[in-house]
């Protein structure tokens, strides 16, 4: 682990933190994502919770973000309903956004605890879908 801590983005927890009180209404959406873009803009979603295993707001985030032709982001942080504060992402969504962004930043911690990790710190010893991509397509 590199465990490099970087700035915090305030304004992108904030921005988290607005859309789970106003958008985050009852059980099927409990927890808001911001990312920032690499070009600045800051891109937001909710999850879709189902009992089938509806996807995690960082999940939701990614389409967002690639609906409104951003394709690469910087630095992401997840906050839940009820004044829960940030929430690092689970399993499966670091899975995900490490294959889809090797070089994005993640908020974690809680309150004045907040830091900025590489998402690799997070899931070290990770297995990197596109470099498996990568590969095939060398062969």
């Amino acid at each position: 682990m590199t465990t490099q801590t970087q700035h915090v983005d305030h304004e992108l927890v904030e921005a988290a933190a607005h859309v789970a009180r106003t958008r985050c209404r009852g059980d099927n959406h409990t927890m808001a994502a911001a990312a920032r873009a690499r070009d600045g803009r800051i891109v937001t979603a909710v999850n879709a919770y189902h009992f089938t295993g509806g996807p995690c707001a960082e999940l939701v985030l990614i389409g967002t973000a690639a609906a409104q032709g951003v394709y690469e982001l910087d630095t992401i942080v997840a906050v839940g309903d009820r004044d829960r504060g940030v929430v690092p992402p689970c399993g499966r969504c670091r899975q995900a956004l490490l294959d889809y962004f090797p070089t994005l930043k993640v908020i974690v911690g809680a309150d004045d605890r907040l830091r900025t990790l590489p998402i690799t710190d997070l899931l070290p010893e990770g297995y990197v879908w596109a470099d498996y991509q990568l590969d095939a397509e060398q062969t």
